[in-house]
């Protein structure tokens, strides 16, 4: 955005006449002061996203473009047997000779690597999408570190959970749904609650990201996070039984992955929280 100018009160301009002093008032400067604090708001930037978010989107970008751009459809399918989460992989009757390409690191590094790993430019865009807005508050609540390792995790369970009820598939599954199902979860336990970023008495600086979470029980008996979590299991149910991508393109959602790293993030985030400790919702305390 091009710099602006400010301009002097009109009625101010006026007060100079011949033989006269122009002595600015306490309302013209209080106004100048004014306009510099919302110039200085102005130049803002809109997508005000946490470090750790952007360095993620930019390598979710990378690792994808590299795909897609430079590696061969050989080499490529390379990169998914060494990375993608493969349930075969596990299951010496389907794997001839009990070996599977990756060997025995692959077998653990999988778990998670599979997350940064998509079917399609459409895939990650509406990963990213969701991954800015519900990675963003939690990122600020837990900090680079600890989100990272609750990303890892997240992804873990999401593949955990797909390799239960998907033993022996050789389809390879990739993209970090499963992590942000996580988030989401997680960030429920907090964003509702008085001061919070989605609290109806909510402020609008890093406090509000830092504000006591509801414990597990007190989390059960919010109804918002109730309506949250039914329209969330509701929606993934749905994929499940017509494996209908919103994304419009020929790729069978995960949903059951999805599953596995929304019941981690919810159940698993007093793990990773540095805020103050939880709170139980008290009946006997009035809400103005």
């Amino acid at each position: 955005m091009p710099p602006r100018t400010m301009r002097l009160n009109s009625d101010a301009l006026a007060l100079k006449t011949r033989g006269a002093r122009l002595r600015p008032c306490r309302e013209t400067l209080n106004s100048m002061s004014g306009q510099r604090n919302f110039l200085v708001q102005q130049r803002e930037p809109l997508f005000n996203l946490p470090t750790v978010i952007v360095a993620l989107l930019g390598v979710l970008a990378l690792i994808h473009g590299v795909r897609d751009w430079f590696l061969t459809q050989e080499e490529d399918v390379w990169v998914l047997l060494d990375f993608a989460f493969i349930p075969a992989r596990y299951d010496a009757s389907v794997v001839p000779g009990g070996v599977f390409p990756g060997g025995a690191g692959a077998d653990v590094w999988s778990f998670v690597t599979y997350a940064f790993l998509h079917g399609s430019w459409m895939h990650l865009a509406v990963n990213a999408v969701w991954l800015m807005a519900f990675g963003s508050p939690l990122a600020r609540r837990f900090g680079t570190l600890r989100f990272l390792a609750f990303f890892a995790v997240t992804a873990a369970a999401g593949a955990a959970m797909h390799l239960v009820t998907n033993a022996g598939s050789i389809a390879p599954m990739v993209g970090a749904s499963a992590s942000i199902s996580g988030a989401m979860a997680a960030t429920m336990r907090f964003a509702f609650q008085r001061g919070g970023p989605l609290g109806m008495w909510r402020n609008n600086d890093d406090d509000a990201y830092r504000v006591p979470a509801l414990s597990l029980t007190g989390a059960f008996s919010d109804p918002r996070v109730l309506l949250f979590v039914g329209v969330w299991f509701g929606i993934n149910i749905l994929f499940g039984l017509w494996s209908s991508p919103l994304t419009g393109e020929d790729q069978v959602v995960a949903w059951q992955a999805h599953i596995g790293g929304f019941l981690a993030g919810l159940l698993l985030f007093a793990w990773f929280d540095p805020a103050p400790r939880e709170i139980e919702p008290r009946d006997d305390v009035a809400m103005h």
